[in-house]
């Protein structure tokens, strides 16, 4: 995988296929309204305004996505060197950093003593 590059959900990628057919983009799949790539400034004006329309009670950023990200990764039992690679980073700190611990995760675990044959 090229650095800065990242993975595509296969369910997803028939909309951006979709998108590039009707509108045929020359150099930004999505342009911004100068018809340059988006401004970090205007993913975060759209993303804190689909946050508002939401009524989503936390408090979130766009970077928060990445975090997010990791968490899924590895909630999905992907091995945390490739997360770290995935997310370009050098250390595997960093990327222990980007992934939190859920209830959803917690509530997975089992107890070593389930697998206990009581039976007998």
């Amino acid at each position: 995988m090229p650095l800065g590059a990242t993975i595509f959900s296969n369910e997803l990628l028939c909309l951006p296929r979709k998108y590039f057919r009707e509108y045929k983009p020359k150099v930004w799949l999505f342009k911004g309204l100068k018809k340059e790539q988006y401004s970090i400034k205007s993913v975060q004006k759209i993303f804190y305004s689909s946050l508002k329309k939401s009524n989503l009670d936390k408090i979130v950023s766009v970077h928060s996505l990445r975090h997010s990200f990791a968490t899924h990764l590895l909630e999905q039992g992907e091995d945390l060197r490739y997360i770290q690679k995935i997310l370009g980073h050098n250390s595997s700190k960093t990327t222990e950093i980007y992934t939190h611990v859920t209830s959803i995760g917690m509530n997975k675990i089992k107890s070593p003593l389930d697998s206990i044959d009581m039976e007998d």
